[in-house]
């Protein structure tokens, strides 16, 4: 199966000042992430608000996607660029329809965290979850979205790629979004590196490429700033350690400043707008940034030079 080379976005839903979900702005957003070195989408994610979007918004928003993208390739300008649908749901039921609608519209691949609730507190129970959930797109790579400070499901990635393994047959791999290097390395070589490891922390990139073997990642603060973190990897590949280790400080400069804004999906969402890509407000319970916050980023930014290396 296909191993993910590059870095994959994922990008925030655009909503109207009225809370309902903006399409049009998509295929502007799409060129902004492939001018600048990403290599495809990873939609209805955390950093998309997925969990608090009705099916047939998912649904609306990944047709929007996938037509944005088809569109790119066909000006020449988003050469193999991938479309990868978030579908993990509450209900197995509405994620097995989701895939399937996926795989219907072309879409490259799925991918689906744990369910919040009710929380999966062994193997078995999110292999079944995770089984379900793929055979509704047979043809299409599944990627398990490992995220547990979202939802609480500590359980071994390792053993997880054991018990899946040979068990469903589109399984591809992991989107590890946890702290643990020495587990994710661990699954990286398992079964002779058998399973795509795509790296979920931007502020990690560098360690993973320095253990060997990895080879893509999924990102949120790539919305923005996609070069500082593409540049990680080519600086890496060119032998220029002293460079990247410069980008993936300055990566961490970023992170610190949406931190003290509650984080990506609230601040980085507001400095899509900073940048000239304004995607509305955040879903309920999220509260989105109000203008005071706003000007407090902006200068918080500007004291790193941050409008100087984003993402244009």
């Amino acid at each position: 199966m296909e191993k993910i080379k590059g870095l994959i976005d994922a990008p925030f839903t655009p909503m109207h000042p009225n809370g309902d979900i903006n399409t049009e702005i998509i295929p502007q957003y799409a060129a902004l992430l492939a001018r600048n070195g990403l290599k495809g989408v990873f939609i209805n994610g955390s950093s998309g608000e997925g969990y608090l979007l009705s099916d047939e918004e998912r649904m609306r928003i990944a047709e929007a996607w996938v037509k944005a993208v088809n569109d790119l390739k066909a000006q020449g300008k988003a050469d193999d660029f991938k479309v990868i649908v978030h579908v993990g749901a509450t209900c197995v039921k509405a994620a097995h329809d989701l895939a399937a609608h996926a795989q219907k519209i072309g879409a490259w691949g799925i991918g689906a965290m744990a369910s919040p609730f009710p929380k999966v507190g062994r193997i078995e129970e999110l292999v079944k979850y995770c089984e379900e959930i793929a055979s509704g797109a047979p043809e299409l790579p599944f990627y398990f979205y490992h995220i547990p400070a979202f939802n609480g499901v500590y359980l071994s990635m390792l053993d997880l790629l054991k018990a899946v393994d040979g068990r469903i047959p589109n399984f591809a791999g992991i989107k590890y979004t946890f702290e643990s290097l020495y587990e994710y390395n661990r699954c990286r070589r398992y079964a002779d590196g058998k399973f795509d490891m795509l790296h979920g922390q931007d502020e990690t990139i560098l360690p993973c490429l320095a253990m060997g073997g990895a080879q893509g990642g999924i990102g949120g603060t790539t919305n923005y700033n996609g070069r500082c973190l593409v540049g990680i990897i080519d600086a890496w590949k060119a032998g220029d350690l002293e460079k990247a280790r410069q980008l993936q400080n300055y990566a961490q400069d970023v992170i610190d400043v949406i931190c003290h804004f509650r984080g990506n999906i609230v601040g980085g969402k507001r400095i899509m707008k900073l940048i000239g890509l304004d995607l509305g407000p955040n879903r309920t319970p999220f509260q989105s940034m109000t203008d005071e916050e706003e000007a407090r980023m902006k200068q918080e930014l500007e004291d790193i030079d941050f409008f100087n290396h984003c993402n244009k």
